[in-house]
């Protein structure tokens, strides 16, 4: 008798097909942990899918790290569209998922389709991602039954950082976390298939994680969760300020200074260009 061959891994795995719904809920069964980044444009999206990350989440967080606003609450679906589209163009394995944007799918969850359709048809994005618990569980709900899957997000919900009080933890105390988790429940059975966990106590987290039968995705909620992801400025050492939850794996701040600085004392020396670097 043969034995059937295992499914691939989530993270690596094969490029010969995008990685859908399916993988994500038989990695939480297999108890495999995966990894995800931010991704804003085609360069970088190429790199993360060739290192075999097997989601890029297009984040309103480009608001800060492209547009340069202090809040993600500005940007709009015009200023996504774009760069989802470029994220998906370049990558062939990642599921790339989309950002709802701040005013964008609130009002109602026929407001949310036609947002999360414009990412969909537009930006060629394989699914969306929007903040909240019980008060989106209608939109969840609206957006699956029309054919879009929905990553789900609770705790520090930064679109609500007005409502919240600042960037700060949530579900701490009994009420607070039972809340928390009862919101998570709510997108589990909205139909969510994943839900992040931002800035959430690490046992609150693994709690959550293990409440659930969707992959909870953590970011500031400590290694209980199923996956993990970050911003990819502040993994790779670009952004000027990151949080308590962030390690850096790289110090591109002070390479591509050195790089810049190198490439103007060339110029100003008339080093560059140089024959090697001219046409003759």
């Amino acid at each position: 008798m043969s034995s059937t061959p295992s499914a691939p891994a989530l993270y690596g795995g094969t490029a010969n097909r995008r990685v859908t719904v399916r993988d994500i809920l038989s990695a939480k069964e297999r108890g495999e942990r995966w990894p995800m980044l931010t991704a804003y444009d085609a360069l970088t999206a190429r790199v993360f899918d060739e290192a075999g990350i097997p989601v890029l989440l297009v984040g309103d967080s480009a608001a800060m790290v492209v547009y340069g606003y202090d809040s993600t609450l500005p940007v709009t679906v015009e200023d996504l569209l774009p760069l989802t589209a470029a994220v998906a163009r370049a990558t062939r394995r990642a599921m790339v998922v989309a950002d709802l944007p701040f005013g964008s799918y609130q009002g109602s969850p026929e407001q949310a389709l036609a947002a999360a359709a414009r990412f969909m048809k537009e930006g060629h994005a394989q699914a969306v991602k929007l903040e909240g618990g019980h008060r989106v569980a209608a939109h969840v709900e609206a957006l699956v039954a029309a054919g879009v899957p929905v990553m789900g997000h609770v705790g520090l919900t930064p679109q609500s950082v007005n409502t919240l009080g600042g960037y700060r933890v949530q579900g701490r105390g009994e009420e607070a976390g039972a809340a928390l988790l009862a919101d998570a429940k709510e997108l589990e059975r909205a139909g969510a298939f994943a839900v992040v966990l931002e800035c959430v106590p690490a046992d609150l987290a693994a709690h959550v994680t293990a409440q659930l039968s969707i992959p909870t995705i953590g970011i500031g909620a400590g290694p209980g969760t199923d996956a993990q992801v970050l911003v990819w400025q502040d993994m790779a050492g670009l952004s000027p300020r990151t949080a308590k939850f962030v390690k850096t794996y790289a110090d591109l701040n002070d390479t591509l200074t050195g790089a810049a600085k190198s490439f103007a004392d060339e110029v100003v020396n008339g080093a560059f260009p140089d024959a090697a670097h001219s046409y003759s």
